[in-house]
């Protein structure tokens, strides 16, 4: 697809829904990209379809890398919130034929996918040093 051609399909899903920043439809296609790449590891066919958890996990995986502890505060710029919000952007480019789906895919697909503080947040919180202490043990410095 034109680079040209994605971009003003782009800037029409935008005018008609304006919840997601432009750069949140970016990182969706890099996302999917990097999810169908996975999924296509050691195979010579085309890219496959991935299914919405795939997806997520993807999106995940792939926000991680490139945003690390940033994540969260990058989606929340883009107003992504949530794995539903995922599945809205997916569905507005499908809707703008900019991506397919299959007759079972829908957008409640990303319902629940993840809590975002648990998949962003937490692999870079500080690890407890000190085991837990059993109840009536005094503890160590």
């Amino acid at each position: 697809m034109q680079e040209q051609h994605f971009d003003a399909i782009l800037d029409a899903i935008i005018a008609r829904d304006g919840r997601y920043q432009r750069d949140a439809y970016l990182f969706l296609r890099e996302a999917l990209d990097f999810t169908q790449q996975r999924a296509q590891q050691g195979k010579k066919k085309q890219p496959r379809h991935v299914t919405g958890q795939e997806l997520l996990e993807g999106i995940r995986e792939y926000a991680l890398q490139q945003y690390g502890p940033m994540a969260l505060m990058v989606f929340d710029e883009w107003k992504v919130r949530c794995c539903e919000d995922f599945g809205e952007i997916v569905f507005n480019l499908i809707d703008a034929g900019l991506l397919s789906k299959t007759e079972t895919d829908s957008r409640q697909d990303f319902a629940g996918g993840y809590d975002f503080i648990e998949a962003f947040r937490k692999p870079y919180l500080p690890q407890r040093k000190r085991s837990p202490v059993k109840p009536g043990a005094k503890e160590t410095p």
